[in-house]
């Protein structure tokens, strides 16, 4: 029992800290879509869906692999593999800064007007800091340091965001005011340059903080080790890139689909940003993560009845809450639209879209337990590489003609066919009897309320929101009285213990 406890509670660290840390540079979304035009957002955009893919490819799945080897019975010495991990990340972000600084101009050149070789730089070296250190936070987590691993991703969380406050808006009030003060080393027409400077000073600093986990180590290069974890890895690679090309190629494709670039980048930044409102039923999923995999397995150690209810209630939760998350976005747009600039505006209409997409990610992730328990972990890589594929043709048929309307019903498409797809499989490899009729009734439910919410003429605001207010409302009296305990639940279910 007190494993699982610190099992709880380190997944709840490193889970807030996560959280948080997406929430918290979410929050700076208003501040781009306000400042920067809707092409230079597209650039940043661009930019960093392209990190992302180069993210994964300069970890190389090495994270799970020092999980593996460390704990491997065969490798008694654990500094070993952490050293041998350490050296082989460290040789390759050194190798990818050196191969960007020395092909600069005709990467700048290949990726267009976002390919300032400024930024490009900023961002190489960024992403090579972000790969080093992949390691010892790795390292953080097998030592059982959930609170210093936290401490650490939120200071450069907090760091990152204070710089871009101090350059985006501070300086310019100084340049206008005081100009003097700042002439060393702010230039006014470095534009976003200064999100991705903000990232890489904050990105320095966190290596700077992790350097007792990189000094202080007895260095050990051990060839197999390094053979045996690369060729462990690299299964981990492929199934990861497939994983976030899903999430990204539509953005690193999207310039290629449209003829004009200038109305590509703008229409790119408009699509980036209310992708960004729509990251609510994203910020669910993660949350719900973190917490589920090890409710799973833990589980899955109990067999019979009990493991078996408590997956289909798993599900059940899910869909009720992903069910509600998506009408209270969705009725109270009105005032978050504000999030972004009016700017934007033009591009609410993917916020259901990608919303919906999402909800059939989270169920997909859900249904994924048939594999993962079954030890057929290859499926996982066969889902992604199938959902990239339909990605790419809807993204490539149709963004010509529709612009970034299609790609959110290529993401749409794609999760809702590997959320069908994994089902139909697991009923085969591992059946589950989930509440599929009730999960149908609250669909149909939250599609009705939804359509009249819709279809109700627009009032003023206080009085849509008021209509809509009684309508989710709706909702929740539906789920609390058919299948949510209120005196079960944490907190609350105090009160009703005590008052009913």
């Amino acid at each position: 029992m007190s494993g699982m406890k610190s099992l709880a509670k380190d997944t709840a660290v490193y889970g807030l800290s996560s959280i948080v840390g997406r929430f918290l540079n979410w929050c700076l979304v208003p501040l781009y879509t306000h400042v920067f035009t809707q092409a230079e957002y597209g650039v940043v955009t661009y930019l960093y869906s392209l990190v992302a893919v180069l993210l994964i490819i300069l970890t190389y799945g090495l994270e799970t692999g020092f999980f593996r080897f460390i704990n491997h019975e065969k490798y008694k010495d654990s500094m070993q593999v952490y050293s041998t991990g350490l050296i082989s990340l460290a040789c390759t972000s050194v190798i990818f800064i050196l191969v960007v600084g020395l092909f600069l101009d005709p990467i700048s050149s290949v990726l267009g007007s976002s390919g300032d070789p400024r930024y490009v730089m900023m961002l190489a070296v960024t992403l090579a800091i972000d790969a080093f250190t992949a390691m010892p936070f790795a390292y953080l987590r097998y030592k059982q340091r959930p609170f210093r691993f936290a401490g650490i991703k939120l200071l450069s969380i907090f760091l990152n965001i204070g710089l871009n406050i101090f350059f985006i808006i501070l300086c310019p009030i100084l340049h206008t005011s005081h100009p003097g003060w700042i002439a060393s080393f702010y230039r006014p027409d470095f534009g976003v340059g200064y999100i991705f400077l903000s990232n890489l000073v904050a990105s320095a600093v966190t290596l700077l903080v992790l350097a007792p986990e990189i000094v202080k180590v007895h260095y050990r290069f051990n060839v197999e080790i390094w053979r045996n974890m690369i060729v462990y890895s690299f299964p981990l690679l492929i199934m990861g890139l497939a994983g976030i090309m899903n999430q990204t190629i539509d953005k690193i494709i999207y310039p290629l689909l449209v003829t004009d670039t200038n109305r590509a980048m703008a229409e790119l930044g408009v699509y980036g940003a209310n992708y960004k409102i729509a990251i609510v039923m994203v910020m669910f999923i993660q949350a719900f993560r973190f917490a589920y995999e090890p409710f799973i397995f833990a589980k899955s150690r109990s067999r019979g009845e009990e493991s078996q209810k408590a997956y289909v209630d798993a599900m059940h939760y899910f869909i009720i809450f992903g069910l509600l998350i998506f009408l209270g976005v969705m009725f109270y747009l009105p005032v978050l639209k504000y999030f972004i600039s009016p700017r934007y505006f033009s591009g609410l209409s993917i916020v259901p879209i990608v919303m919906a997409g999402e909800f059939f990610f989270g169920i997909f992730f859900n249904l994924s337990l048939w594999y993962k328990l079954t030890d057929r972990t290859y499926w996982g890589t066969i889902f992604s590489v199938f959902g990239l594929i339909i990605t790419l043709l809807i993204n490539i048929l149709f963004v010509p003609r529709y612009g970034y309307t299609a790609c959110a019903w290529a993401a749409f498409c794609c999760y809702f066919s590997m959320m069908a797809v994994s089902y139909c499989l697991g009923e085969k490899y591992y059946p589950i009897p989930y509440r599929w009729k009730a999960a149908l009734q609250y669909v149909l439910i939250a599609i009705i309320l939804y359509i009249v919410a819709m279809a109700v003429p627009v009032w003023p605001v206080v009085e849509t929101l008021l209509f809509r207010t009684a309508l989710l409302l709706i909702f929740i009296v539906y789920a609390v009285r058919r299948d949510i305990p209120l005196a079960e639940l944490p907190f609350i279910g105090k009160y009703f213990k005590k008052n009913l």
